[in-house]
Formats: structure tokens, C-alpha cells, sequence
């Protein structure tokens, strides 16, 4: 696998005509891929790609984390910046010692955020009446960790936001 799939998704992405909120969403597929395909290698005992799929993950979080906008994302970026951070450590303790729930753990987090980004996504586009109240970020404990990290979407006036052109 390439290890510029960032840039290949947001050329994907741009090709489609897709928003800055679909790349996000994109890039978090790339993930869950990762993430599902280290269980698969888990289970089939080769260390080599489980390894080499934890480590893409780490590189595409890396891209999500660049692209944090701090000035106009506020507290929903430093959040991001957080849940990021955390995961990372989540990712490499799944390295050093492996098992399916470690990356089942990783699987669900990135999952529902995954399902938020879709949400505010679908808010932008319009497709679906605004909430009475935008969801904000709640927080969620991570197991082992003391860090709060958000698990729902952004406002989606306070989304991170980056000039995302080529």
C-alpha cells in the first residue's frame, strides 16, 4: 500500500468534487481500514502487516492532525488535537503488545467519530434539517486514560478547516 494515501484520497476526493468535511471523512475510512486489516493480520499471525497497518494509521492521524485549523477551530481543534495525541499512544501500545481488543477499541472510537464527521456532512449539505441545538463535543473517557476526548461532531461552524486545494 501506498504511503501517500492521504494525497491519494484527496485526490479522490477532489476528483468527486467533494467537500473538505467528505476528506475528513475519507481519511478516517483510511483508517478504519488500517485498523481492520491489523486485525486481520492479527489473527493470521503476521506481525509484519499488523505492524505496517498500525504504522499508516499513525501516518494518516499525523495528516488529520496537520490540518487542524487552532485560530479557527478553537476548543473543538484542541480537542481533536487531544483525541489524536491519545490514539497515537493507543496505536503504538497496540504495536508493542497486540490483541484484538486494543484494535477493536481503536475501531469503534474512530468509527463513531467517523459517523459524526458524516453527520455534520450531511448538516452542511443541507440534506437534513438543523438540530434545535448543534451537538457540540461530548466527551468520552478513554479507557486507561484520564484525557476527555470528543466523540461527537463539531459544530459545524467551529469544524477544523484548512485550505485543502492541491
Amino acid at each position: 500500500m501506498p504511503t501517500n494515501d492521504a494525497v491519494a484520497a484527496y485526490q479522490q476526493v477532489s476528483a468527486h468534487g467533494g467537500s473538505p468535511v467528505g476528506l475528513i471523512i475519507s481519511l478516517y475510512d483510511t483508517i478504519l481500514r488500517d485498523f481492520r486489516r491489523a486485525l486481520a493480520a492479527l489473527d493470521a499471525g503476521n506481525v509484519e502487516t499488523r505492524v505496517f497497518e498500525l504504522n499508516h494509521a499513525v501516518a494518516v492521524i499525523g495528516h488529520l492532525e496537520e490540518v487542524l485549523d487552532h485560530k479557527r477551530g478553537g476548543e473543538a481543534a484542541k480537542r481533536f488535537e487531544q483525541f489524536y495525541r491519545i490514539t497515537r499512544r493507543m496505536i503504538v501500545a497496540a504495536n508493542a503488545e497486540p490483541s484484538r481488543g486494543s484494535i477493536d477499541n481503536l475501531i469503534e472510537l474512530y468509527g463513531s467519530l467517523r459517523q459524526a464527521w458524516q453527520e455534520a456532512e450531511r448538516k452542511l449539505q443541507g440534506s437534513e434539517p438543523p438540530a434545535p441545538e448543534p451537538p457540540g463535543f461530548p466527551s468520552r473517557k478513554i479507557e486507561g486514560t484520564r484525557a476527555q476526548v470528543p466523540v461527537g461532531a463539531p459544530d459545524v461552524g467551529e469544524a477544523p478547516r484548512k485550505n485543502w486545494s492541491a
